[in-house]
């Protein structure tokens, strides 16, 4: 078949290639390249990168319903959707011949929106999957051809999800496509009653609140590792935490002192329980391990009986 492929992080870039291996992709659609780092230089994102490498023509639209003729002109069978960042209109949706279909992180109903693979960590969530489902004008609202379903570690971070999710995405899409390809696909529709919603990440949400349960501070950590990182404040400096755990405590102190900073730990109490940090990044510094950290800059910048900022 004829597949005008649409997406735009690494996450998609598998599925385009397995795409590419067993149907004809006349098109790749992704976003605008990006100023990114300090720096602010600009960067492809990695599925253009990846269809310049197959030797596939990219599309980059600012506002995709402004300018549909190229992917008119591709003649697509199907339209896939992978992270893609932009919602579809109808009128791009209708140039599919045989039906324009959606790749999500996340078994539907459930997680709808542009976080669901962090959401469903920092909710304490133990399944997860992979949805393909029809592209309709609601977000991630479209009947389901296919699901996958994956366990959530208890250490789980949004990185190792991802890692899982990328080949069960793989999966499910080439078997979505092989149905439709037969014209044999059946779509269920979802249970629109017992929907959640995913929100994409928020700047604010990046500051930790200490004043919440330590579990679910633990949990927002390995939700937002890799990226974009949870963070707090000592002495004016701006300190990320990378891992963390929960520590039970009996400690009376407000939530968000310093309860344990010797040479070894850096432990806050929290609205309940405490949060031990593991491994950090000082602003200025390297990613370190926080018994690297307290023998060193920490040493200076954190005290016990220290509050920080919730």
């Amino acid at each position: 078949m004829k597949i005008v492929f649409m997406g735009t992080p690494a996450f998609a870039v598998p599925m385009l290639k397995a795409v590419a291996t067993q149907h004809e992709v006349t098109l790749v659609v992704t976003q605008p390249d990006a100023k990114k780092g300090r720096r602010r230089a600009l960067s492809e994102p990695a599925v253009k990168q990846a269809a310049l490498a197959l030797g596939i023509p990219v599309f980059q639209p600012s506002i995709i319903g402004n300018d549909i003729t190229p992917i008119a002109e591709a003649e697509p069978d199907v339209i896939v959707t992978v992270a893609y960042g932009q919602f579809l209109p109808s009128r791009v949706l209708s140039l599919a011949k045989k039906d324009a279909i959606n790749v999500h992180a996340s078994l539907l109903p459930a997680l709808r929106g542009g976080a669901p693979v962090q959401r469903a960590i920092e909710r304490g969530h133990r399944v997860t999957g992979i949805s393909v489902i029809r592209m309709v004008k609601q977000m991630d609202a479209g009947p389901v051809l296919v699901q996958k379903r994956v366990a959530i570690a208890s250490d789980e971070t949004a990185g190792t999800l991802f890692a899982k999710l990328e080949p069960l995405g793989v999966e499910a899409l080439m078997d979505a496509l092989k149905q439709l390809e037969d014209s044999r696909a059946t779509f269920t529709a979802q249970d629109h009653d017992n929907a959640t919603f995913a929100y994409a990440i928020r700047r604010d949400e990046e500051a930790l609140d200490f004043t919440r349960d330590a579990h679910a501070l633990e949990r927002q950590v390995r939700a937002f590792y890799p990226q974009p990182n949870v963070m707090t404040t000592v002495s004016g400096k701006r300190l990320k935490v990378l891992a963390s755990a929960v520590v039970p405590t009996r400690d009376s102190a407000e939530a968000g002192t310093v309860i344990d900073a010797d040479n070894h730990n850096l432990v806050v109490r929290c609205g309940r329980e405490a949060l031990a940090f593991e491994r950090v990044h000082l602003e200025g510094k390297k990613p370190m391990d926080v018994k690297t950290f307290m023998n060193g800059a920490g040493r200076s910048l954190i005290k016990t009986g220290m509050k920080l900022p919730s």
